[in-house]
């Protein structure tokens, strides 16, 4: 299991970083490694999707539950990653602070790749932080 998580503050309300994390079809603009999202259904809150990830484009379950200026819950059912990534907010009216977190289990890929695979998770972790601060800010 990898667990982890990063953080960052960005000059901008709660509900301008909330804009930017809810719009989950545009996740690939901030996560590298995510390149394509295929919505399969919603009800309310709730999306199930597939999605490619990868240099070798494996395809994936989630299902990702929005709780409205909270957090941003993506649940990995199937493909190359099991386990969950959150997003949560929290803020005092002029900034904000984002918070990802990692709870995963990589499902097939060789043990060789694997230390190589969770580095450019965490990578990628800290690039979307800094993409989502710019985007809001």
């Amino acid at each position: 299991m990898i667990t982890f998580s990063d953080s960052t503050e960005v000059p901008a309300p709660i509900d301008r970083v909330w804009d930017v994390v809810a719009d989950v079809d545009n996740e690939p603009q901030y996560y590298p490694g995510l390149n394509t999202i295929r919505n399969i259904s919603r009800t309310g809150n709730v999306i199930e999707r597939e999605v490619t990830v990868g240099f070798r484009n494996s395809k994936g379950r989630q299902i990702v539950v929005l709780r409205p200026k909270e957090l941003v819950e993506v649940t990995m059912t199937e493909g190359p990653m099991k386990g969950t990534r959150i997003v949560t907010l929290s803020g005092d009216g002029s900034k904000t602070k984002i918070d990802i977190a990692w709870d995963i289990e990589l499902v097939g890929i060789p043990l060789l790749f694997r230390g190589k695979v969770e580095n450019q998770i965490m990578k990628g972790t800290k690039e979307a932080l800094a993409r989502i601060g710019r985007a809001a800010s």
